[in-house]
């Protein structure tokens, strides 16, 4: 009897420690997903849910606004269908992710992809919006193939432990710095005067407006309850900054800070002014518009092919970046650094890639936002499938989304920034083979705003410095392939100036 209540107090302690243990599961769902196993539990996945849709969610809203603008035909995706088809596209991959690949990791239409897909409809004359898709479509069946034939698995395989270190490092850093920016409290400096510091503190150096103290009361709460180990401490930083911001915005009608034919208003709410929006039935006949040929046609297939190789590389190690450092917080890598379902992972996210573009709203891929869930204590696929739950009902309800400001959910992120930010101490800094790739990786990532980035940097300078230490037996030999094609990233704008390709 005694023995049996000591193994009960272990497991139990190793729970609340969110540690895995042999458990044995409690029921389908628990050994399904095991949650157990995995030192997890019901509340925490659901809680966990809540928290990453909560913290990824204004991609419904902001998607829209990025893919906005006319092709060289004048046509236009809409904004109202891009919202429904956004929320849409991430709630199947989201469920097909936490259902088959059985992780904690939320898809939706990846930032930065987006923007060059944007940018690069409005600088080409001849390029439409379906023909655009159709080359993010191509670029996601490459990455299919390459999943399927194990190519991308050992790529994972391939980079040191160390650089998965600096890659968790990295992406907390980058986490926390969109938490800052989202909530204003950081901000880029116009660079009318030619300044040489491409941000600053608030405003003209003030924090100024009641969205930033929504940011600071949040985020003192949050740190509050994490420091007293309350449960559910992220979700319910979150839910009190969401109803203090509403609260806020009913009395003082701020409204956002970039609103149509009107001044910049720096004392606005970031992107969102929390609102209860009217309903809207969803418009989801974007569907199958992109046009895989398209571009080839338009631009010449020197052209079609560079474009194409740019999003590929982008979307190629940004997930590869994004899930290391996942599942490095969320304690699911072995001690040999494999991730169960690695497979199924790369899969789920080479199918965003295609299904993103064929639904006209670009690229999915896994959210740098699914730390907030796994802040929470989420540890298995069910969080994701209440996210990916969460999302099909945004796509019919938008108060959901509508009520939730960046300002609100920016405490969580720098949260759980710090928390995948402590595991810096598990690099090699005698190694400077190790310790100066590391560095320029989780440097790079906030600095330039891009997971691809700071992969890019420290995996050239890794291989470099191996062969300046006369170690080069050292470097996995696909070590070299991915150095080369992160050189061939780099210099991808030296390039076209030299094939002559506009």
């Amino acid at each position: 009897m005694a023995a049996k209540t000591n193994k009960a107090r272990e497991a139990a302690s190793a729970q609340r420690a969110g540690t895995a243990t042999a458990v044995a599961p409690k029921s389908f769902l628990d050994k399904y997903f095991m949650i157990s196993a995995r030192g997890s539990n019901y509340s925490r996945e659901i809680r966990g849910g809540f928290a990453t849709f909560f913290a990824m969610s204004y991609i419904v809203v902001l998607n829209p606004l990025i893919l906005s603008g006319a092709d060289s035909s004048g046509g236009t995706l809409g904004i109202e269908r891009v919202a429904a088809v956004t929320a849409f596209v991430a709630g199947i991959l989201t469920i097909l992710m936490g259902a088959w690949a059985k992780h904690p990791f939320a898809l939706a239409t990846g930032l930065g992809v987006n923007a060059f897909v944007a940018v690069t409809v409005a600088s080409h004359p001849g390029l439409s919006w379906p023909d655009m898709m159709g080359l993010v479509v191509l670029a996601g069946l490459t990455m299919f193939i390459l999943v399927l034939t194990g190519f991308r698995t050992a790529v994972f395989k391939a980079v040191p432990e160390g650089l998965k270190t600096a890659i968790v490092v990295g992406i907390g850093l980058f986490i926390a710095l969109i938490g800052l920016v989202n909530a204003g409290f950081v901000r880029r400096i116009p660079d009318v005067a030619g300044t040489t510091v491409p941000v600053g503190l608030g405003y003209d150096g003030k924090l100024l407006g009641w969205p930033t103290l929504v940011f600071v009361v949040g985020l003192i709460l949050t740190i509050a309850l994490v420091v007293r180990k309350v449960k559910g401490a992220i979700l319910i930083g979150i839910v009190v900054s969401t109803v203090l911001a509403n609260v806020i915005e009913a009395i003082g009608h701020i409204g956002p800070s970039v609103q149509p034919g009107k001044d910049f208003n720096p004392q606005g709410w970031s992107l969102v002014a929390p609102e209860l929006s009217k309903w809207g039935a969803p418009d989801l006949s974007l569907i199958g518009k992109a046009n895989p040929v398209g571009a080839f046609a338009h631009l010449g297939p020197l052209a079609a092919v560079l474009l194409a190789f740019v999003i590929l590389l982008s979307i190629f190690f940004d997930a590869m970046g994004t899930m290391v450092g996942l599942a490095g917080e969320a304690g699911t890598i072995d001690k040999d650094g494999n991730i169960p379902n690695v497979d199924r992972v790369l899969l789920v996210d080479a199918f965003g890639a295609i299904a993103g573009g064929g639904a006209s709203v670009s690229s999915n891929q896994i959210y740098v936002e699914s730390g907030a869930g796994i802040g929470e204590g989420a540890r298995t696929g069910l969080a994701s499938v209440v996210t990916g739950l969460l999302f099909i009902v945004a796509m019919f309800l938008t108060p959901l989304v509508h009520l939730v400001p960046f300002e609100a959910v920016a405490p969580a992120l720098v949260v759980v920034g710090f928390m995948m930010v402590s595991q810096i101490g598990k690099i090699d800094w005698k190694d400077i083979g190790i310790a100066l790739p590391a560095f320029l990786t989780f440097t790079l990532m906030p600095f330039t705003y891009s997971i691809a980035n700071g992969l890019g940097a420290g995996f050239i300078a890794f291989v470099l410095i191996r062969l300046f230490q006369g170690r080069a037996k050292e470097i996995h030999p696909l070590m070299w392939v991915v150095a080369a094609a992160f050189l061939l990233f780099f210099g991808i704008g030296p390039i076209e100036q030299l094939l002559n390709v506009k």
